[in-house]
């Protein structure tokens, strides 16, 4: 099974403070970037694209083995994998994509989601259980309900589909749509989408206080 990687990797680093695109932060010595391509790799990814800033190509490049295709990413997410998911070898059976955002999500999470996609599957996310009591509130504030959190999953990524099933979806997909993740472009297409076990090391640095704790254990 031919699998090719996708690292969308072209957001800003605003809301970490920093003055250089987010996956280019660096995380106990390495860009998140780096990680997140790494991490692909050694789970049994033999192809990778990234969709970087079209003004840092360069800077990317130079933190990317020479292998790595990089790509214009595009104004959000979605058009970013779309760009991505254009430029992947047409002869990759199964398309993995996955966040630089999640520098710290283990080999074995990859090599699930893999060994799902071998076995059948057209779609299927990493997910975890939610442990806290989860409600909805109305627009005043106010609790309206609680949720039935047993069947309620925090979803991460590397999420892994069929190429033909990725590519179909993003077909049917409006060119301006934004949808949150790929999971939800295949969803909108009618395809049902399944789940493996996720890892809470792959928690999403989004803020400076989850690069400080992935710091720490990064270097555990």
């Amino acid at each position: 099974m031919h699998a090719v990687g996708i690292v969308a990797a072209a957001g800003s680093g605003l809301r970490l403070g920093a003055d250089v695109p987010k996956a280019l932060v660096p995380l106990a010595g390495r860009p998140l970037v780096r990680w997140a391509v790494d991490t692909l790799r050694a789970g049994g990814v033999t192809e990778v694209v990234v969709a970087v800033p079209a003004a840092d190509r360069a800077a990317f490049a130079a933190v990317l083995p020479d292998d790595v295709v990089l790509v214009d990413g595009g104004a959000t997410r979605t058009a970013s994998v779309r760009a991505a998911l254009s430029a992947a070898s047409a002869a990759a059976d199964v398309v993995l994509v996955h966040d630089a955002a999640r520098p710290l999500t283990p080999p074995e999470v990859v090599g699930r989601v893999l060994a799902a996609l071998e076995a059948g599957a057209r779609a299927v996310v990493p997910v975890l259980p939610v442990v806290d009591t989860t409600v909805a509130v109305g627009p005043d504030g106010m609790i309206t309900g609680a949720l039935p959190r047993e069947q309620i999953r925090r979803v991460q990524t590397p999420q892994g589909f069929s190429r033909a099933t990725l590519v179909q979806a993003y077909g049917r997909l409006p060119t301006h749509a934004e949808l949150t993740d790929d999971a939800a472009v295949v969803h909108s297409a009618g395809v049902k989408v399944g789940t493996v076990a996720g890892d809470e090391r792959a928690a999403k640095v989004t803020v400076a206080h989850d690069l400080v704790l992935a710091e720490l254990q990064a270097r555990a």
